[in-house]
């Protein structure tokens, strides 16, 4: 069972969350081979505040 971690600031509606999944999912299965039953994938919100890039926080 592949599983597919995916962290990202906070903020997408669940029909986003729910397109990008279908399409992560897919874009797995056909890349591998793998049926796309079998793919896993988990969306982490992170709140802006807790990301930080080039040494500054986000938010």
């Amino acid at each position: 069972m592949p599983l597919i971690q995916i962290s990202q600031v906070a903020g997408l509606s669940d029909a986003q969350k729910a397109e990008a999944i279908e399409a992560v999912t897919r874009a797995y299965a056909d890349s591998t081979g793998k049926s796309a039953s079998s793919v896993w994938v988990v969306m982490n919100d992170v709140p802006a505040s807790s990301w930080g890039v080039g040494g500054s926080p986000l938010g």
